[in-house]
């Protein structure tokens, strides 16, 4: 029997934190699951998350874990904040505590290299018939939204995703507290890509910050790199409109613009000459874009979509082009009417 007030968040990042800190805030018996024993000792001993959260303190409703089963068992509501190549292994482990009815929340921004599917369409594989055996709905929670503000409790606004609105609306009023206002949709694809395309476009504006060009580039490439995460998303049965709202628009505009961005952070100092390897080994979280632009990549070919930014940051990060040569190359491609 699942309990309402139950929720288990799955992954103990910065984001996994954050989330459970909006849940717990609100009283929700909320179990953050980590799966470095270390790790979640530390955060039961400390009621902080010193390493990628630090100076954001527990509500006494936040209980850190290492027992899976223990974490999901009896939940109404399940959120899966862990990278996307690990988000298979992980899930698979977590399928079979769900509950009957149980709402399964995806807040991973990324592709699955191999498949190149969506987190979603990863869960709904492997639970397969039993989707619809246990009555499971699946959701996307997206958005423009830093961990570190949404911990210091600054206004937020995401969207929550999933086919059956109602189950969305059940979620928005889960999630959504005065300083975390929550939206629903029923656009679960186009949720998701755009969520994993910014990243990809966040790369390419922090190359072109880290190679010293000014604001008129910055907005050049949001703005054309929206339109490539629109043509895509659209191709792939979403909605074009939700390329406007916070998952698209938003998150894009963010992402590329703030400097608490993994991924413009790496594209950054791509531009300003380091190599890929060194910066991943400076980096203490993940930078989603990285993994995302060969799934996309390959998707994008697959479905003969033309991305021309993504190709080019594709080259950047996988054949070492030259990252000035690489704006060149986009700027002098064949005039286009817009």
């Amino acid at each position: 029997m699942s309990n309402s007030k139950k929720i288990a968040v799955i992954g103990a990042g910065s984001w996994g934190t954050a989330l459970a800190g909006v849940l717990s805030g609100k009283g929700l018996e909320t179990t953050l699951w980590g799966h470095n024993p270390d790790h979640v000792a530390a955060l039961s001993r400390d009621r902080e998350n010193k390493k990628y959260l630090p100076g954001y303190h527990f509500p006494e409703s936040l209980h850190p874990t290492t027992d899976l089963a223990a974490a999901v068992k009896g939940c109404a509501t399940v959120c899966m904040v862990v990278p996307s190549h690990g988000f298979r292994l992980v899930f698979e482990a977590v399928a079979p505590f769900l509950e009957k009815g149980c709402r399964v929340v995806s807040a991973v921004k990324g592709i699955e290299n191999k498949t190149l599917m969506t987190m979603t369409q990863v869960m709904s594989e492997i639970l397969g018939s039993g989707l619809q055996e246990k009555e499971i709905s699946l959701a996307v929670l997206s958005g423009p939204s830093f961990a570190k503000e949404v911990a210091l409790d600054m206004p937020t606004a995401v969207t929550i995703g999933c086919s059956q609105i109602e189950k969305a609306q059940e979620l928005q009023s889960i999630f959504g507290t005065e300083r975390f206002r929550v939206y629903a949709s029923s656009d679960v694809t186009g949720l998701e890509v755009s969520a994993a395309l910014k990243n990809i476009v966040a790369i390419a504006a922090g190359i072109s910050d880290g190679l010293g060009y000014g604001l008129n580039s910055r907005a050049a490439l949001i703005t054309r790199g929206l339109a490539e995460i629109k043509r895509l998303g659209v191709k792939m049965g979403a909605d074009p409109l939700t390329f406007f709202g916070l998952s698209g628009l938003g998150d894009l505009v963010l992402t590329c613009t703030g400097d608490l961005s993994r991924n413009r952070t790496v594209g950054i100092k791509l531009g300003q000459g380091k190599k890929l390897s060194v910066i991943l080994d400076e980096m203490e979280m993940v930078a989603e874009g990285v993994k995302t632009t060969l799934s996309v990549h390959d998707l994008a070919m697959r479905l003969k979509v033309d991305m021309p930014i993504l190709e080019q940051v594709y080259q950047i990060l996988y054949q070492d082009k030259d990252c000035s040569v690489a704006v060149l190359d986009l700027l002098t491609r064949e005039m286009k009417i817009e």
